[in-house]
């Protein structure tokens, strides 16, 4: 009796814990992508300890800061110089859009597509009127980003203490071979943050060269952001086409068609050759793994769930060849299987 006391308290103490995970599961959520980040920019911060100036080098907290206030230094550039050209130009826009969506309707119709003007200007309203729900959510990210900054900074300072407690929760027995394990889950974790970067650079020159060849206004600023969007998988990219076509509306339907044939063209390039290889190169991971890792993630927690998908991956495939993956040599393998190994070869 006493047994089955200690299991039915057991289980529902369990089943407690896993319903205030769900309850809580953005703040989870917001704590393992910083978390996630804290791993990943650990390289920065020692890069930045590294610097000599004479007898003196940066210590972990001023490299922090130093990282951070860069973050900061170039989020007001951007505000400072891009800003108030694009709020003029969008008050002009607003102005003038009645006029503008009658000549954009004749271009469409020139086309052969037959369009209702009087649909187009009831989705403006529509997206005007939901002007202040999406300020609220704008307001709302703002407040969440800076969160997971200083979440992040702190599993910086804190997180060797954090991973040496959280190992210690193990087994005695099982926490060497533990340990191993998540060490290598983070050099290719780190690896993510290497190749990730590779993908955004080229996105974000390969926009450049084409935008200032349309001749957009904004271009550098819409290639920036093209380039940073890449880091968020397939919602980043369509963002950055929807921003970029609506940028070249302004001026020619032209434009935006050259917008989206370009995207679509980058887009068969990085998918077909360039994204798998880089993942491959740096994560290990094959393209299948990767592309269920996005959908999984997507599904579960939207677009933050998308962008630390690709790391998870990284992560459980080491947890899961370290302790669910039992290995064989050739030589015990059925001889079916080694020919299909030899044929791979």
């Amino acid at each position: 009796m006493k047994n089955h006391r200690s299991d039915i308290l057991f289980f529902f103490g369990v089943a407690l814990t896993i319903w205030l995970a769900w309850v809580v599961r953005d703040v989870l959520l917001l704590i393992y992508v910083s978390a996630l980040f804290a791993v990943v920019l650990s390289p920065a911060i020692g890069l930045i300890q590294k610097i000599h100036i004479r007898r003196w080098s940066p210590g972990r907290g001023f490299a922090i800061l130093a990282l951070i206030l860069g973050l900061v230094l170039l989020g007001t550039l951007f505000v400072f110089f891009a800003l108030p050209n694009i709020y003029n130009d969008a008050r002009e826009f607003s102005s003038e859009w009645p006029k503008r969506l009658v000549s954009l309707t004749a271009e469409i119709r020139k086309l052969g597509i037959k369009v209702d003007a009087s649909e187009l200007e009831k989705y403006a309203g529509e997206i005007a009127g939901g002007a202040g729900g999406l300020f609220l959510n704008l307001a709302g990210g703002i407040f969440g980003l800076f969160t997971g900054i200083i979440l992040t900074a702190y599993f910086i300072i804190d997180g060797d203490r954090a991973f040496h407690w959280s190992v210690s929760l193990f087994p005695l027995n099982q926490q060497p071979r533990l340990m191993a394990a998540l060490l290598r889950a983070e050099r290719r974790m780190r690896n993510w943050l290497l190749g990730q970067s590779m993908l955004m650079a080229s996105l974000g020159l390969a926009s450049l060269a084409v935008y200032y060849a349309l001749g957009l206004r904004y271009f550098y600023v819409l290639a920036i952001y093209a380039g940073i969007a890449n880091i968020v998988p397939i919602a980043g990219t369509i963002s950055a086409v929807v921003i970029s076509s609506t940028v070249a509306a302004l001026d020619s339907p032209q434009k935006v068609l050259g917008v989206i044939v370009f995207h679509a063209l980058y887009a068969q390039f990085e998918n077909a050759f360039l994204w798998p290889r880089v993942m491959r190169t740096t994560l290990k991971l094959s393209p299948l793994a990767v592309i269920i890792a996005l959908t999984l993630g997507g599904a579960i927690a939207g677009v933050l769930g998308a962008l630390v998908s690709v790391p998870t991956a990284a992560l459980v495939t080491v947890l899961a060849n370290e302790y669910l993956v039992e290995r064989k040599s050739v030589d015990d393998r059925e001889p079916a299987y080694r020919e299909r190994v030899e044929l791979t070869r």
